[in-house]
Order: C-alpha cells, then structure tokens, then sequence
C-alpha cells in the first residue's frame, strides 16, 4: 500500500482442504464487513475466493490470508508454501491457457477488478497481493456517483414522479398519491380498499412460495415487477418498499414506485452492514447487490456472475447453472465455478432424472450427501461434491433453468439455503429468460441467413473441388476453429482426404499431415454428428514424441520450426472432434469432420446447424460429380466430332478458327474438315447443320465421316454431296439441313493450286486477289437433306500465288447489332483489307472484325476456313 498508513490489520491461515476456501470468503467478507468497506467487499471476495483455490486445491498448501486497512483502501495478501511457478523450458511462443481453466484464473480477474496487484516469489513461498481503492464519498452521504456531463444523465419524460401506495396489514391500498394516478391512470377512488395484488404483475413462480405478498411483508424490499395500468398495459416500475407501525401497532407497507428507465431515482448502488436481523441480511445478500444492478449486455457474462454471487451466498465450494432447450426436456450447462468448466461446459442433463421430486430439476432439491445417492446430480459426478442444493428458474410458471451450488462437505445445505436460493434465483429468472431468448433469436436469424447464404453459393457452382473449397470455408470459423473434408469415389473406395482448413493459415499444412497419418473416420450412413477422438489422440502423441526428442537431446530454448508446428497441430486438434456424415442419394459419398482447439467443445446448436448445412453440401458435391462425369463423357464424345488436325498442304497455308456456342460445347451445328484424299489431292469442307447443340453436333458426325470415306471410294464432289443427302434424308425425323461446301484441292508445280468446289446451300466462297479485289469463288445451288434427287455440280478455281481463299459459315455474316448485319458484303469489305496477310492472320482479322461488331456474345456457331497460296521467295 506503498506509504499510506495502516490502520487495521487481520490475518488467518487456512488447511490445504476445499472447505477452506468458503471459510476464507467468509474471512474476508467479515473483516471488510466490519471495517464498512461494503464497497469493495464483493470484489475483495471474489479474488480471494480464487486465489485461495488456487493454494488449497491447486497446489495443495495452507494458505495465509492477510487484510489491511488503510484510510482510501483495502490490501489482501494470500500467500501459499509452493513457490515453484510455471517457468517453461522452451520458448514456444504458443500460449497453451485458457480462460476456463480455474487454475490460473485469480491473476486474470486481480487484473480486471484489483487497483493494484502483484506477485512475489520468495525460496518458501508464493506471494500474491491486490488493493481495492475505496470510491471517494462526501463527509455525510451515504453514496454518491460522479459528476457527468448535462449529455450523459438519463433521459426522464418531463418531470420524474414517485408514486407512493401504502399497503395495510390485509394487503389492500389504504393511501394512493397523485404521481400513483397519474402514472397508472387509476384515481385514488377506484383503487382504495381494493388489493394491492389486484394491479400488480409479479414474475411469479409456481411451486415456491415466494411472491408479492411475501416482498410486502419485508421490513426492507427493493426491485421491478409491474403494475397494469387503466388502459390494460402493464407498466415496467422499480420500487423500494418500507415496512412501518402506526400509533396502534398495526403494521403497513410504504412503496416508492417509478418507472422502470428512471430507476436511478430510488436504487440503491451500495447496501448498509449486515445487521443481526434476518430481514437486513436478506436485504444485503451479495446476490441481491449483483441482480439489483443493471444486467451484463451478454447472456453468458450474466449466468457466469450469477453463478459467483450464488457460490459466495451460500459460502459453497463452486455454483452451476442450466439453461433449458428449446423442448425443455434437457438442460444444458452455461456457466460453473468451482468446477472443471472447459470439460462442463455445454454439457446436457435431463430434465427428469428420476421420480419423485428430488429426480425433477422443475422443484427445489436438497442433497445432504450425494454419495447415498451415486448418479442425482450428473454434473457433478466425480468432482469430489457431497451436498447440494438446485432451484428452478421458471418464468410464467415455464421451468427456463436450474441454479445451483455445491460443497465438498456433506449435510452443509437445508431448506432455509433452499428458500434463499429460491428467492434469488426468482429475482434473476426473468433477466435471464429475456437475455436467453434474445440469444436464441439472434442465434436462428443467423443460423437462417447462413443456411439460405451456403445454398446460394453451393448452387453456383458444379465445380467439385471449388465446392470442397466452400464446404470448408463456410465452416471455419463460423462453426469450427478447422475443418476437413474426406470424399468416397464409390463403395469400394477408401476415404481420401480431400481438403483441410485451418482458420489459422499456417497450422493448415501441419493438420494436414498429421490427418494424412490418421485412419479416416468410418463412413457410417446414420445422420448427426458423432465424435472422434482420432485426432486428439494423435496429436497428443506427436507432442509428446517432440518434447521428449528435444528433452533427450538437450534442445536449445529456441525450438525448431518443426517442432513448434507439431506443437501448434497438437493444441489446434486438442479438443473436441465431430464427424458428420455426407449422404446424397441413398449413399455416402464422404465425411464433413469439424474440430475444436484443446478443452473447447461444440454447442448442440451448431452441430444442428452443421447437420443442416452437410445435407446441402452433400447434395451439391454429388451434384457437381455427376456434372463433371458428364461433361467428361460430353467433352470426349465432342472432340471425336473434331478432325485430329490440319494436314500439311505442300504450298498451301490453311487455317481454321472454330467457336462453338452454348456453355461447355466443343462443337455445334457447324464443322470443317481438310483431310488427305490420295497422293496429291485432299479435301476439304465446311458445312452448317440446322439448330446447335448434341442433335446438331449429331448431323456434323454423321456429314464429316461420310465424306471422308466417299472421296477416299474415288467419287468426285456431286456423287460425294449426293449420297450425303441421302444418308440425312435416311434419319428420319431426326435428320437436319445441312448447307455444306465442299472442295478438292490439288497443290501444282508451277506454284498454284487448283480446286474443284461444290456449294451446296452454304454462304458463297471468297476469293482475295494480290490487287485487292473480291468476288466470289462458286455459284449457289440447292442446300442437302430437303429433296431426294439432287443435280450438283462442281467448278473449279485457280489460286494464283498470293491468293486467298476464304470460307465461312453464317455465324459469321448473320453477326447482328440490332437491325445491322454484317453480311456477304461487309465480309468482304474486311477480306479487301487482309492483301498480304498469311492464311492465320486473315482468320484472326476476320474474327476480330465480328466480335467488335456487336457486343454482345455471339449466339451461333461460327467457323472460318482460310487457304492462301504463299508467293514465291523474292531472289
């Protein structure tokens, strides 16, 4: 306490026995209780009540307790015979705590409540020390809160009003003021005589025998309930209730009522000393101090309290507390002290645990010793425990909990402690109730908004790894700290690991092989979500391996990388691992396996949500297997519609550009095809099947095998085209038009090439002269698969050297921007400008001047076919 001067000293000592931490509370309270610091006294106990755990049970010595005194605050020292501390022998640089744990806990909270704190390490013993500054308070007030700002004080509508009602001793109104009317809209005159019960809405709970009229008979009450007003609303209100005698002894109740928002007006923040009546002992409770404040914004901040205000009421060695599922047929621990939370944590108990009233968590129960009866309170199994007491928390007569605490020691709790808690936990049920539904509330929007989000990406996609990808992004770290995803190929294959995720990136590859080493989970069909100790396991042992290697070989204090990642991978895969099975169609086609870091555990509801969400991933993944199976079989089928390739034309260059339109087609409608005949000749075609799509690309296989082998049978270009017509004509209902444009091209010595060429339906071939000029190649005649007797004829052209010959399908005249068209003419006003180009430059301009004539996508196949004769080299 550095120089301040002390003015009172108390000291004690403690056994090394769980009974002494509740006698050290008790110490403590007292003490301060008796110096008049109430201020401070809750904290004060709070921290000594963890630091004495932490000697008695933790390391097992006697602890000193020492309090002193000083004029503006208050300095306790425990201290304990174990001086050794947690000195690690590598710097790993991995901090392996956990809140939860009790060990260690009491320097967390000196840091979060004590002014001061601080530790000392002596050869015998381990000192630790906090101080509590008192709140300064004018000479003469009883409490007073700082000065604010005129911005920050509540808000109050017009002036505030304190309704004040006086109750006789038969519970009816005998005295009703103005602010009471005007408040509540009931004049003095409708009210008076009737009971006061009458108008009150108390938050009453069946089955114990506290209510209004049991707060009206209190010599001291202060709290919120409601009162219903004349218009049938029930108005929130804060009241102080004073119980007083008139000149005849007859007793009544004074209550001072405000609305609830301007509560400030009558609260009381901090409670006189303990006096020797019970009434002023109930009024002072710890428990009443913390419920009379306003709650903790958090549902879980406010159980965690409760449980510490509860644990230190009744001087017990630890406190727990239950919250009822949505189906109320089991309750689910929140929040412990004094017990091994991490491992409690979220844990389920049923409601009725046997018959009779002790079995039920919807009555008070009082245990005098639970190793008469092994297995009453489950959570408490094998805690060293032996009496306790569990309330209700009911709200509207809907059992919503189970508060309760616990001793080491049997036969330390009896109905009174029974009704204390009872009362307490009344107060409490309903701040309670509303933060847990507030909690549920915004736990199923998200749960709901998640879900619809997951669908919404799993359905754009049919890529399977991109939706293992999302699979394990949806989950880290929204419902997991790591994620991995095992797939099944078909029944007879193992499980493989497909993907793993980490919310930390770099502990990924380290979880990845530590799973790699790990016999994969078995793919059990049964829905929900089952646990696997696999994991843990393996870390365990791998963390346990390194260390000892690095111990035997006197590793230095600065570890290697590797040893640190198998570290980190141990503690990230030390908790609690669930395996969810991935079910589509009847079958599973893999696992989901989520997983937690050590001593932390998954909540029922987000193992309901990951059920939901393996479903739909489930389906998606099947989905985009099925897709990719497909589009393989699709694809492959596609390219045998394809030539293999271009042949090499001896002094002819040749250059095809294919777009086939539709998502995911490699050929549609329309095709080419250049192709040896015999030595010296080859032939080539481009043709326009009527529609796109597998019907279409159906016809192109059919036309492109059949002309290869009726020109390689020696027939010329019409026999060819003729026998063609009548092989489509011969399909039937499934036959389609076909425009084609069919040549047979003979390379000659004197540099040129010579062609034979038969246009069938099918866009005009043009011609590009060395001087610039365009005029078509052939004459149009009728196109194949309409009427049975075709006369075709074929025309021959002469490429000079220097020469273009250029063949396309619509696709590319029929290109439209609105009511424009390219078209024949706007075809060749490009090819006028290609004089000069190799045969793959003139495709590429040709391209090129078609998709800048419209923006948008085109929406026909399109096929472009150059052939050019090169100039001789110039000498």
């Amino acid at each position: 306490m550095g120089s301040a001067v002390i003015t009172a000293r108390a000291a004690a000592t403690f056994e090394p026995v769980g009974r002494s931490v509740a006698t050290a509370r008790a110490f403590v309270r007292d003490t301060l209780q008796g110096w008049g610091y109430n201020d401070v006294v809750d904290d004060a106990v709070v921290l000594t009540s963890e630091l004495v755990t932490n000697a008695v049970i933790h390391a097992g010595t006697a602890a000193d307790v020492l309090c002193l005194r000083s004029e503006d605050a208050v300095r306790v020292e425990v201290s304990d015979h174990y001086p050794e501390r947690e000195v690690p022998l590598q710097s790993t640089g991995i901090d392996f705590g956990s809140p939860d744990r009790e060990n260690g806990r009491g320097l967390l909270l000196c840091a979060a409540l004590a002014t001061r704190w601080g530790v000392e390490y002596s050869p015998t013993r381990k000192h630790v020390w906090f101080q509590l500054d008192l709140p300064d308070r004018p000479v003469g007030i009883r409490s007073a809160g700082p000065v604010l700002p005129a911005s920050l004080l509540p808000v109050t509508d017009q002036r505030v009003r304190v309704a004040v009602v006086q109750i006789d001793s038969t519970g009816s109104i005998s005295a009703w003021n103005e602010d009471a009317a005007y408040v509540f809209g009931h004049t003095a005159e409708q009210v008076t005589g009737k009971q006061f019960t009458d108008f009150v809405a108390w938050p009453h709970t069946p089955g114990t025998n506290t209510g209004i009229a049991d707060a009206l008979r209190l010599s001291r009450w202060e709290g919120s309930y409601g009162i219903r007003g004349a218009d049938g609303r029930t108005i929130p209100v804060y009241a102080s209730h004073l119980r007083v005698r008139d000149n005849d002894g007859e007793p009544s109740t004074v209550c001072l009522l405000v609305r609830d928002d301007e509560r400030a007006v009558l609260q009381t923040p901090v409670r006189a000393p303990v006096s020797d009546s019970a009434s002023d002992h109930r009024a002072t409770d710890p428990f009443e101090v913390f419920i009379g404040s306003p709650a903790p914004d958090d549902l879980d901040g406010l159980l965690q309290r409760t449980v510490e205000r509860a644990r230190d009421m009744l001087d017990a060695d630890a406190a727990f507390l239950l919250l009822a599922t949505d189906d109320e047929t089991e309750l689910e621990v929140r929040a412990t002290t004094g017990l091994p939370s991490a491992r409690q944590r979220f844990a389920r108990v049923p409601v009725e645990a046997g018959t009779g009233r002790y079995g039920s968590a919807r009555m008070p129960a009082v245990h005098e010793d639970l190793t008469a009866v092994p297995g009453a309170v489950p959570l408490l199994t094998d805690t060293g425990m032996r009496s306790v007491v569990t309330v209700p928390l009911k709200v509207e007569g809907r059992l919503t909990g189970s508060l309760g605490v616990a001793a080491e020691n049997p036969g330390r709790y009896s109905n009174e402690e029974a009704l204390r808690l009872q009362f307490a936990a009344d107060r409490i049920a309903l701040a309670v109730e509303s933060a847990r539904l507030g909690e549920l509330e915004r736990l199923r929007r998200g749960s709901l908004s998640f879900l619809v989000e997951a669908s919404d990406l799993l359905a754009g996609t049919l890529d399977r790894d991109q939706t293992l990808a999302l699979m394990a992004q949806m989950t880290v770290p929204t419902l997991a700290t790591w994620c991995a995803v095992y797939t099944i190929a078909d029944q007879s294959s193992d499980p493989y690991l497909s993907y793993v995720l980490h919310e930390d990136e770099d502990l990924i590859d380290g979880l990845k092989a530590l799973l790699s080493k790990v016999t994969p989970p078995d793919p059990v069909p049964t829905p929900g979500a089952r646990t696997w100790s696999a994991p843990s396991e393996a870390g365990r042992r791998a963390a346990l391996s390194t260390s000892t290697r690095s111990l035997a070989h006197d590793a230095p204090l600065s570890m290697s990388t590797a040893t640190r990642t198998t570290l980190a991978t141990a503690q990230a895969v030390g908790g609690e691992t669930v395996v969810l099975p991935l079910v589509a169609r009847n079958r599973v086609i893999g696992m989901l396996t989520l997983g937690k870091p050590s001593d932390d555990h998954f909540r029922q509801e987000i193992l309901e949500l990951a059920e939901d969400l393996s479903r739909r991933a489930a389906l998606a993944l099947d989905n985009a297997r099925l897709y990719s199976e497909r589009m393989a079989i699709s694809q492959s089928l596609q390219r045998s519609l394809l030539p293999p390739g271009l042949p090499d034309v001896p002094n002819v260059e040749i250059e095809v550009i294919y777009r086939a339109a539709g998502e995911g087609n490699e050929v549609g409608g329309d095709f080419y095809d250049v192709f040896p005949i015999r030595d010296g000749a080859y032939g080539f075609a481009i043709g326009d099947v009527c529609g796109t799509g597998p019907e279409a690309a159906a016809v192109t296989g059919l036309a492109r095998h059949a002309l290869r082998l009726l020109a390689r049978e020696g027939f010329g270009g019409p026999a060819v085209l003729e026998r063609l017509n009548a092989a489509i004509l011969d399909e039937g209902a499934r036959s389609r038009f076909l425009t084609l444009l069919y040549g047979e091209l003979w390379p000659q010595d004197d540099g040129s090439a010579l062609l034979k060429v038969v246009c069938a339906g099918h866009p005009l071939p043009l011609r590009l002269r060395q001087d610039g000029s365009v005029e078509p190649a052939a004459e149009p005649q009728p196109l194949l698969g309409v009427i049975d007797d075709l006369e075709l004829f074929e025309e021959e052209v002469t490429l000079s050297p220097g020469d273009v010959l250029l063949c396309v399908t619509d696709g590319v005249t029929e290109r439209r921007e609105g009511t424009r068209m390219l078209g024949d003419d706007g075809l060749a006003d490009v090819l006028s400008t290609c004089t000069g180009l190799t045969a793959g430059a003139v495709a590429a301009r040709i391209l090129r001047a078609v998709e800048r004539f419209a923006a948008e996508p085109a929406s026909d196949d399109m096929a472009i076919l150059a052939m050019r004769v090169p100039e001789p080299p110039h000498i």
